[in-house]
């Protein structure tokens, strides 16, 4: 493991969390959207996430051993093993949206129903408060990859 990939993989987390809290709160912003350019009601959206995974074995055991030069638990160039995260797509939720009787509402048919989003509010609020914890998570992670970088600076003076 190279000396900065600790950072690399809490960095792809903080990309990845600040994805999710968008597409959460595009949701929430949404929650009562009944027309779109599509015509039909706003569909809740979802973050599908992936594990970075290194292009080849070659590469990981290239990494992993440093090139065979110097102190492999230093080596700071070349692929990275590492991984991380990453966004593989944000995709439809396809349950179905809600119906509501509420004949006074422009956008209900003939029977009086209005087919509102599949947006639970109670679900994003739940999903934007573990995305947050998440953010903080990997925040903190970087910040003590940062604090051990300093320490053993220090102490190599």
């Amino acid at each position: 493991m190279g000396l900065f990939d600790a950072i690399d993989i809490a960095g792809s987390g903080l990309s990845a969390e600040r994805i999710r809290m968008d597409v959460t709160a595009e949701n929430l912003a949404n929650a009562q959207t009944t027309r779109t350019a599509a015509g039909g009601p706003y569909r809740r959206q979802e973050v599908v996430l992936q594990q970075v995974q290194p292009n080849n074995f070659g590469s990981a055991l290239e990494g992993a051993m440093g090139n065979g030069e110097g102190n492999p638990a230093i080596h700071v160039s070349g692929p990275s093993p590492a991984g991380g995260v990453e966004v593989a797509g944000i995709v439809q939720d396809q349950t179905p949206d809600q119906v509501v009787y509420d004949p006074s509402n422009p956008e209900a048919n003939a029977k009086g129903y209005v087919q509102l989003p599949n947006v639970d509010t109670v679900t994003e609020m739940t999903d934007l408060i573990a995305e947050s914890r998440s953010y903080d998570a990997d925040v903190t992670a970087m910040q003590t990859s940062k604090s051990m970088f300093n320490t053993t600076l220090g102490l190599l003076k």
